[in-house]
């Protein structure tokens, strides 16, 4: 405990009162597999590597509603709890901007920081006719409902909305009509459509990273602003192929509404500790991840921000109402 305590030097004495007890849990609302776990399972390894919890950190995996489950579980059952964080990533401003979470809102609980971004690939299987994004969107304009996508998020969530704004973006006019099919995290989706039973996957490039790897999966384009680094720079962008499509996916953590004051400072400048350190550089190099900090009431205004517009831009893809 000493150590937990050292790594939070500069965290004012006053705040130092706080210490998490034995058995942290982390929440990731999904099945095994996805980013929500990853973001649980490979946190909790840093945490604990860290000293910044005692002991290890469970991974308790509570799929459904695109996280709408956990959101619920948490607000309904969890007020209070300060050894409990929660994975979130873009998908939960998402599923808020678009009410698909009944009677909640982001103030039922605290935003406590991000740990880098995840962007937006569209994959197929190695030997899929399709050779480049601009190719799978033209027989999407023949046919809009040529390509069947599978993503990890509900419908209408952020892996549905991603291959919609990079369809948007290529000219595509019939939106509404393109196939999504929903999973409870992105390697199911990804099984889907490596056994042949979608055509694309829209997802992260750390869920896709296996198949990738493994040459069972083709990446048309990464929905990042410029290549990705290292391994992921063969990986070409929309924006290249002459599609303006941007899908950065943060990676973060909240909490129960009603801990102390003491213990949201304390997890704030732990998730600070752990983005700091070079222990999860490495897990953000290995895994795709990008520079992306958001922390404590920044963190909080920046959520407010994206529910605002990502609910602009779920009306204006006919996924809201106007």
């Amino acid at each position: 405990m000493a150590a937990m305590v050292a790594a939070l030097a500069s965290v004012p004495f006053a705040v130092q009162a706080f210490e998490p007890g034995s058995g942290v849990e982390c929440i990731a609302p999904s099945d095994p597999g996805g980013g929500w776990d990853f973001t649980c399972r490979s946190g909790g390894q840093v945490l604990s590597k860290l000293d910044l919890v005692p002991g290890n950190v469970q991974t308790v995996n509570m799929a459904g509603a695109g996280g709408g489950v956990a959101y619920a579980h948490v607000v309904a059952k969890r007020s209070g709890d300060d050894n409990l964080i929660i994975a979130a990533s873009t998908a939960v401003p998402t599923r808020l901007a678009q009410g698909q979470f009944p009677g909640m809102d982001m103030d039922m609980v605290r935003w406590i920081g991000t740990v880098g971004s995840d962007y937006g690939v569209i994959a197929v299987t190695e030997d899929s006719s399709y050779q480049t994004l601009g190719e799978l969107m033209d027989a999407i304009k023949d046919d809009p409902r040529a390509v069947k996508f599978a993503g990890a998020s509900a419908k209408g969530g952020w892996d549905h909305l991603k291959a919609l704004i990079a369809a948007r973006a290529a000219g595509v006019d019939t939106l509404r009509e393109i196939p999504y099919l929903s999973y409870n995290n992105g390697g199911e989706a990804l099984t889907q459509v490596v056994g042949g039973h979608l055509d694309a996957f829209t997802g992260d490039i750390s869920e896709a990273r296996g198949f990738w790897e493994s040459g069972d999966l083709r990446i048309l384009a990464v929905l990042a602003p410029e290549r990705l680094p290292g391994e992921f720079d063969t990986i070409p962008t929309a924006r290249e192929q002459g599609i303006d499509a941007i899908g950065p996916n943060w990676r973060g953590f909240y909490m129960p509404a009603d801990i102390s004051d003491e213990a949201y400072e304390y997890w704030v400048n732990a998730i600070d500790t752990l983005y700091e350190s070079e222990e999860w550089k490495e897990v953000m190099a290995n895994n795709g991840l990008m520079p992306f900090h958001y922390s404590g009431e920044e963190f909080k205004e920046f959520m407010a921000q994206q529910v605002k517009d990502i609910a602009e831009l779920s009306a204006e893809l006919g996924m809201t109402a106007q």
